[in-house]
């Protein structure tokens, strides 16, 4: 089964037929919400909101544990997320949709295992290639078929949040080789590998980052709200291509 998790600007799915939701329970407490599960194109899909339905919860406060687990729960095999980022790099400006292929962790004190219990073996998962290739293949075929730009290539840079970064913290990120700067790609790609699910994630650029572009002198909250308002009308027209073309399998929920 798929699965769609939406981050900022996207926590509801329009074309979404929805069958029924459901309070999931998992060992790490609740998810951020619950589980809806419905149909695109006729095909079965899950949708989970990442920052809870009114946008409520801040990204270093997600119970990134419990949403990949109540997903796991339910019989997920992939992962198709959605990450609101600002463009660090130049090619990254308001209304582009990239995909990232790398991802640089700065953030502290979140729960990123799940092998951390006191009685539990110490596990090292293979993390070389963050996100699933074959998903990725999968989203950019879907932008393809439908005339959708997506840049293929980036590095995600991961901040704690949840405020923005300062021109000088986006310089030192640019000089590691970040492209872009989110909240949330880090702990959700490496929960998602832990428990053998596939991952990979588009990111509707709504701002540039501090210090580049129109941003030079600060960034604007309204502006960054339409941008990304207009971009995710195209994402949510990719989501059900991709839903379509792969037949994720339908059955009755």
């Amino acid at each position: 089964m798929l699965a769609i998790i939406g981050g900022t600007g996207l926590t509801q799915l329009d074309n979404l037929e929805i069958t029924r939701r459901l309070i999931v329970r998992t060992p790490y407490g609740e998810p951020s919400q619950p589980l809806i599960f419905g149909k695109i194109e006729g095909r079965e899909v899950v949708f989970l909101a990442r920052h809870g339905n009114g946008h409520t919860i801040p990204p270093h406060e997600v119970n990134y544990r419990a949403n990949i687990s109540a997903l796991h729960l339910q019989g997920v095999t992939e992962i198709a997320a959605v990450a609101t980022v600002g463009g660090i790099h130049k090619d990254l400006a308001p209304g582009v949709i990239a995909m990232p292929h790398q991802i640089l962790d700065y953030t502290h004190g979140r729960k990123n295992t799940y092998f951390d219990g006191i009685d539990l073996p110490v596990k090292h998962i293979d993390f070389t290639e963050p996100y699933c290739p074959n998903l990725r293949a999968k989203w950019e075929q879907a932008a393809k078929e439908i005339g959708e730009t997506l840049i293929t290539t980036g590095i995600y840079a991961t901040t704690q949040g949840p405020r923005l970064e300062t021109a000088a913290e986006i310089n030192r990120l640019e000089r590691d080789g970040a492209t872009m700067v989110g909240m949330t790609g880090m702990p959700e790609a490496a929960l998602a590998r832990e428990l053998g699910i596939s991952y990979a994630a588009i990111c509707p650029v709504a701002n540039h980052a501090a210090g580049r572009g129109d941003s030079l002198h600060g960034i604007q909250y309204e502006e960054l709200v339409d941008n990304l308002n207009q971009t995710m009308v195209r994402v949510r027209n990719i989501i059900a291509q991709l839903v379509k073309q792969n037949g994720f399998k339908q059955k009755d929920i």
